[in-house]
């Protein structure tokens, strides 16, 4: 087997020493305007009146907010579950009724679950 020579390597430029980027503090500010005003929905809204019908003491069923909204029953569900909970960081309840699972929105402060995320965030 004959083996072929490598090209020679052509010789490598300097390098010049990059400046360091200064930390940013964008996320951690904008993280921190948002947990400490929580966004309210436009009045008229289909976001509105959800929230209108979970802060009811009766609360409302997902059928409920079918009919109310015309969404569909894995849409009603993620709305609860990212907008709610999540993105507003309200405090939902859950329980068992007569004509099905009840939700509403527990007055006070929001739920120990979005504490924990403003807490990983910062």
């Amino acid at each position: 087997m004959t083996r072929t020579k490598s090209k020679p390597k052509t010789a490598a430029r300097p390098r010049t020493a990059k400046p360091a980027k200064p930390a940013s503090r964008k996320r951690a500010t904008a993280v921190a305007a948002v947990t400490a005003a929580v966004p309210k929905a436009r009045a008229g809204t289909k976001h509105a009146e959800i929230i209108a019908m979970l802060q009811d003491g009766a609360g409302a069923t997902i059928a409920a907010i079918m009919a109310a909204t015309g969404w569909q029953q894995h849409s009603v569900r993620g709305f609860l579950a990212g907008i709610v909970r999540k993105k507003l960081g309200l405090n939902l309840l859950s329980e068992p009724g007569d004509k099905g699972r009840v939700y509403r929105i527990k007055d006070g402060s929001g739920s120990p679950a979005s504490a924990d995320r403003v807490k990983q965030a910062a």
